[in-house]
């Protein structure tokens, strides 16, 4: 067994534990973490400490559909369809959710907008394009509920790239031409962050930072791409997403807890530009996570009910547009 797979096993156990020593309003009582269906993709079945508020939004999950939608290459999950991913709403208490066009279905966004369709008006979609997709195409995707632009910067070398660092800058202008109301969502490590501050720093539209800009252990705070997001952030225009991706670190067990202190570095710094997602079903992870245990971490990242609400609430209706609650 890996340092790295003990790390996680460990990590999560002690979220778990430390989740339940958080008090104050918002935590589920007891009669409501009683064992659920088991989720595909998913470990546990108890339903999460926290109760989510009306309305709650996963903005970052994605559908696997190839009986429906063949892919364009290897690297698909099974059992990760509509179907599938409302039973984990079911589980953790979110009704809104932001599909993501998964990597191996490359620019083939077929997937994602047949999802948005079967879920209706509680979801919406990312989208991956390059540069050679039309005009008429992006407002189409508009039209299918996509509001955003995937880039997937840093991802396996084993798989076909979609897209590249150059294609961000001329898209996010197009987007905006356009006048539609999206943003590109930067996945890439933080060195990567790093190495092109100066094109973030010139793009149009709004930006959204995947897995809180994936930067790694044990720089953290200090890593040179937080200071780049938080300084992004206070031009008004810049998100960041709160997702544990466990490819943050390969340090395992002492790396872990600075995805904590990572997370509260963005909330305390700037609530109103902070989102949550799942990151179900987990596809760079063999052994899958207690998603229950992950939408706990909340507790420590934003121990206060408000700004819980406006993560999971207000943040992704201003970002997403749903309608106000």
């Amino acid at each position: 067994m890996s340092d790295h797979t003990i790390g996680r096993r460990t990590f999560i156990k002690g979220a778990g534990l430390a989740t339940l020593a958080v008090g104050g309003a918002g935590l589920v009582p007891g009669e409501f973490a009683e064992a659920q269906e088991q989720v595909p993709n998913s470990a546990g079945t108890e339903r999460p400490k926290l109760k989510a508020p009306a309305h709650a939004c996963d903005c970052h999950q994605h559908i696997y559909d190839a009986a429906r939608f063949p892919p364009q290459q290897g690297g698909m999950e099974n059992n990760a369809t509509v179907s599938d991913y409302r039973l984990l709403q079911k589980r953790i208490g979110t009704t809104r959710n932001i599909v993501t066009t998964p990597r191996p279905y490359l620019t083939d966004n077929r997937v994602t907008l047949g999802a948005i369709a079967e879920f209706g008006a509680n979801a919406r979609g990312i989208a991956v394009v390059n540069p050679s997709v039309t005009d008429d195409e992006l407002k189409a995707l508009d039209r299918g509920g996509i509001r955003g632009l995937r880039f997937s910067l840093s991802g396996n070398p084993s798989t076909a790239a979609a897209v590249t660092v150059d294609m961000v800058e001329p898209l996010s202008k197009r987007i905006v031409d356009l006048g539609l109301p999206w943003h590109v969502k930067i996945s890439a490590t933080g060195d990567v962050i790093a190495a092109h501050e100066e094109i973030w720093n010139r793009l149009p539209s709004r930006i959204l930072f995947d897995h809180m800009g994936r930067i790694p252990s044990p720089a953290g705070l200090n890593h040179p791409a937080f200071g780049i997001i938080r300084r992004l952030i206070d031009k008004g225009q810049t998100w960041v997403l709160l997702s544990v991706g466990f490819d943050n670190s390969k340090e395992g067990t002492a790396a872990y807890p600075y995805l904590i202190q990572l997370g509260q570095g963005y909330v305390k710094a700037a609530p109103e530009r902070v989102i949550w997602g799942s990151n179900w079903p987990h596809p760079s992870e063999v052994n899958k996570p207690d998603d229950a245990v992950l939408f706990d971490l909340l507790s420590q990242w934003a121990p206060q009910k408000g700004t819980r609400e406006r993560i999971l609430v207000e943040n992704p209706e201003e970002l997403y547009g749903f309608a106000k609650s």
